[in-house]
This record gives structure tokens, C-alpha cells and sequence, in this order.
């Protein structure tokens, strides 16, 4: 089964919400072979305070690599530490890197701490941090289609916060990754995305949507850029060592909704169909340890995953319950002019 690329198509038939038959991180890590069995490996896991981060910090953590998480507050970071020392029996590091995302330079800055830390090794980056809310309150730490605001960098926040900060994360500690990949075991980059990307490419003459905002479109084109990023990885990068994946988490009600109108959640959680294919924080951060650990993905990535698989296509974007990649999920072209425009932005050089 560990070998298969739906290896758990059976459990997501006829789903129940939370807590059904359906994986959870650490069995998917259990089914690996991963459990206990990671010593020396470094795992650096982006937004590890709240939600599917906890579970994905937790569920790493039990393989026995250093792992090392981000967060903004200093206390949910202590206290999600303490949390997880208690609850698995890894036996690697368990450190905190401090990062606001909503700021390129606090990015700089973690990028730097983490190479520090952990000695300028790196076998698997998570990027998991997101932002989503739909409300005029001022943004939380996560953001999910929020009014029109810019960061201090003068970026749409959505854009910044989603793309841009784990761009740059990313280009910082490629190098590690890079120096870090050996034959028996390729570095891996995961990018959690979102179903929402279904709705929107990444419009790459107004990125910042100026000319005509929208909170959903932004969201998801920001989710768009998190796969077309992957993607290019792989695509150019896979042949060093250096492979990567993105996905959709499934539906998991966490922080990231704080901000969203109750109006909103409740009719979510009224919807039958979409009630029942809720999941769990554990279950929900499945696909992302599935990406980290599942020997299927050994020397390969460049898809998009959802419900620890490989989905089929879709062309209709109706429906956020729509798992399917879309007709621009995968292309090469977008992504390439998206990873030449992030470089830019973020001022690094293109070319790796």
C-alpha cells in the first residue's frame, strides 16, 4: 500500500466528518515506515502553532528527525512545544523558528536562524503557513480571501503572505536542501495549496489586483501560485536532488476561518455533503506528511495531491468541495513567468 499512489482511496469512500475512517498524519507516517526511523534528518515545518500545522509538526516530530516549526507569538509557540513533547516519542530537536510572514524581512531574518540552528541542513521543507479571512476586521496570522490590504512591502496580503513569504523562505534554503539530497534520499519541498485554486490562475499583469479586487479570487490565485511554484521546482531542480509537491489539505475548520462571516460557516456546516467530508486537524494534515514521507514519492513530485492521492481533472470550478486539479493547475508556462516575477519582487536572482 505505502507504494501505491492512492493508497488510501477505500477510506475517503463515503466520508462521515471528523474523526471518520479516514487517515491521520501519523498513521500515514506509521504506514511508512517513517515512524522512529528519521534520526538525522531535518524537517523545517512553516505555521506550526494552529490547526493541520500542529498535527503536521506533530505527526514529523514521531519519525525521529530535528524538526524545527515557525511562529509569530512566542507563547502559542511554547505552548504547542510543550504539547508535542508530550504527546509523541520522537527523539530528534524540537525548535522554534521566529517569523512574521507578513513581513519579507522577518522571512530574511527566519531563513537565516533556521540555517544557523540546524547547521545548514535541510531534507524536507513544509510550507503550510496560510492566510484566509473574509471579513473588514483587521487580518489575523492566517488569511483566507480578506478585504483589500497591503503588507509594509506594499503587496496585496493574500499574494505576500501565501506566495511570496514561502517563495522567498523557499529560495533562501534552497541551497540546503540542495547540499542536503543524497542518492538514497531526495530533499523534498511540500506546498500546501488549496481546492480554491480552482477558481484562478495567478494573474501575472496585476498580481496585486488593483484594477479589480476580489477576496476569493485573490485567495485562490495565491493558492495558484503555491502549485505552479512546486511544479517548476521539480520541473528544474528534480534532476539535483531537490524534488517537490503541492496539495489540498481537504476541509478542516481551524484558525484560518476566525475572520470568515458566521453567516458563512454556518451555512458550511449545514451543507450535508460538505459537513460530512470535513475532517480533522489530524486528518487534514494527512496529504502533507504523505508528501514529507510517502515512499512513492522517493525520486519524483510535480503534482498536485488531495485526499493522500493523485486527482483526476475538472474543468468546473463551482464547487470548493472539488478536489480535481484544474485545466491551469499544471502550466509550464505560468509557472514559469510566476518564478521569474517572485524573483524579482522578492530580490533574489532567478536562476538557482
Amino acid at each position: 500500500m505505502a507504494d501505491s499512489l492512492s493508497p488510501y482511496a477505500n477510506l475517503y469512500d463515503n466520508p462521515s466528518g471528523p474523526g471518520d475512517q479516514r487517515p491521520t498524519a501519523l498513521q500515514v507516517v506509521e504506514d511508512n515506515g517513517a515512524a522512529g526511523t528519521w534520526s538525522g534528518r531535518v524537517v523545517l515545518v512553516t505555521g506550526g502553532t494552529a490547526g493541520l500545522g500542529v498535527e503536521t509538526v506533530r505527526a514529523m516530530h514521531s519519525t525521529g528527525a530535528d524538526v524545527y516549526f515557525t511562529a509569530r507569538s512566542p507563547e502559542k509557540a511554547a505552548a504547542t512545544k510543550a504539547d508535542i513533547l508530550k504527546t509523541t516519542s520522537g527523539t530528534g530537536k524540537l525548535e522554534v523558528v521566529e517569523m512574521d510572514m507578513d513581513s519579507l524581512d522577518s522571512v530574511r531574518e527566519a531563513a537565516a536562524a533556521f540555517l544557523n540552528k540546524s547547521s545548514s541542513k535541510l531534507n524536507v521543507l513544509i510550507n503550510n503557513a496560510g492566510k484566509f479571512s473574509l471579513s473588514t476586521s483587521p487580518p489575523p496570522p492566517g488569511i483566507m480571501a480578506c478585504p483589500h490590504s497591503s503588507t509594509k512591502d506594499g503587496f496585496e496580503r493574500q499574494f505576500a503572505v501565501n506566495h511570496l513569504a514561502h517563495y522567498l523562505l523557499t529560495r533562501l534554503l534552497l541551497p540546503a536542501l540542495l547540499g542536503t539530497a543524497t542518492p538514497g534520499f531526495g530533499s523534498r519541498v511540500v506546498n500546501v495549496s488549496s481546492s480554491a485554486h480552482r477558481m484562478a490562475p495567478v494573474n501575472l499583469d496585476d498580481y496585486n489586483l488593483d484594477n479589480k479586487y476580489d477576496p476569493w479570487l485573490a485567495y485562490a490565485q495565491s493558492k495558484t501560485a503555491n502549485i505552479w511554484t512546486a511544479s517548476y521546482i521539480d520541473r528544474t531542480l528534480g534532476s539535483r536532488g531537490v524534488h517537490a509537491l503541492s496539495l489540498h489539505p481537504g476541509g478542516i475548520l481551524t484558525g484560518l476561518q476566525a475572520y470568515t462571516p458566521a453567516e458563512m460557516l454556518d451555512a458550511w456546516k449545514q451543507d450535508a455533503d460538505a459537513n460530512s467530508q470535513m475532517m480533522s486537524p489530524p486528518q487534514g494534515a494527512a496529504t502533507s506528511v504523505w508528501a514529507a514521507v510517502g515512499t512513492v514519492w522517493e525520486g519524483k513530485g510535480g503534482k498536485y495531491l488531495a485526499n493522500c492521492s493523485v486527482p483526476g481533472y475538472s474543468d468546473s470550478a463551482t464547487s470548493l468541495l472539488d478536489i480535481r486539479a484544474a485545466p491551469h493547475t499544471y502550466d509550464a508556462q505560468g509557472e514559469d513567468r510566476l518564478w521569474e516575477l517572485s524573483a524579482k519582487l522578492v530580490a533574489v536572482d532567478k536562476d538557482v
